[in-house]
């Protein structure tokens, strides 16, 4: 088998730093914030993010240019035979779209895994794929162990507040305002390629006990009788995180449970404060 390149973009979680430990390249997102470009841990750390958030700054996410891909690309393609990018959900953004337009131009050397993951789900399937190309498997195989898999994730998360639901325009002005009052927690869902309203909870202990409950459901029914990764995720404070964290270990013991930011891009449509807890069943090769 020739050399492959294994590219992700930002929106995995996976660091700049954590990609050299894990002989990985990472394709960092952009962010417009008040008219100024920013790419995510390059220019733009976690911690100045919400800053900016915090100061209600206009931020917007953004695409990769198909200059910067097909550069990251033409560099890689010098040094290894193939490459395999897994970017974040066609759902979610229409970056990985423009890269598979892209991949036409490098005459099946570029392979885009369009697997409907993003930040810990997607982050599982790039070390999946590092795991798979150790072994000796094709780009080839690869990419169709991603896309055999590519649903058979989950993720539940709650937001800390409504603002920037309301911004985005997921949810009406008065819907916002009653929600805030009740002090409501909409307890949203991706599976697949969409981020969707899930259910509501009142209160933050009922939201958790809302998406512990949902997961333990996958879990018995879904994944019967599976393995998975079993993952938490947050845009709330390190120390919150570990409790939640703790909370998912007490309800199920026996996981080993992965924990990082989610990723900016989500966060932007969310907000701060918010937890999640997700899933992805164990590859079988």
């Amino acid at each position: 088998m020739g050399k492959v390149a294994i590219v992700t973009d930002s929106n995995s979680g996976i660091t700049q730093e954590e990609s050299k430990k894990l002989g990985i390249h990472i394709l960092p997102m952009p962010f417009y914030i008040n008219g100024e470009l920013f790419y995510e841990d390059i220019t733009l750390s976690q911690e100045e993010f919400y800053k900016k958030l915090a100061e209600d700054a206009e931020i917007s996410t953004s695409q990769p240019s198909p200059g910067d891909v097909m550069d990251l690309w033409e560099g890689l393609l010098e040094e290894y035979d193939e490459v395999l990018y897994i970017p974040m959900s066609s759902g979610l953004s229409s970056s990985c779209d423009t890269a598979m337009g892209l991949a036409m131009e490098f005459e099946g050397k570029v392979h885009v895994v369009n697997n409907q993951r993003i930040s810990v789900t997607q982050r599982q399937s790039v070390l999946d794929a590092i795991e798979m190309a150790e072994k000796g498997m094709s780009v080839q195989e690869i990419e169709e162990v991603l896309m055999r898999e590519k649903l058979e994730s989950s993720i539940y998360v709650t937001v800390d507040t409504l603002k920037y639901l309301k911004k985005g325009g997921r949810i009406t002005p008065a819907a916002a305002a009653i929600g805030t009052v009740l002090n409501l927690k909409p307890v949203l869902q991706i599976q697949g390629d969409k981020l969707d309203a899930f259910s509501k909870a009142r209160g933050w202990k009922s939201a958790k006990k809302t998406m512990l409950d949902a997961m333990e459901k996958d879990l018995k029914e879904r994944f019967a009788g599976e393995e998975v990764h079993l993952e938490a995720a947050y845009t709330c404070s390190v120390e919150e995180a570990q409790e939640w964290k703790a909370e998912i270990e007490a309800r199920f013991p026996g996981y080993e449970i992965v924990m990082n930011p989610l990723s900016l891009s989500v966060s932007c449509h969310i907000g701060p404060g918010a937890r999640a807890i997700a899933c992805s069943r164990k590859i079988k090769l």
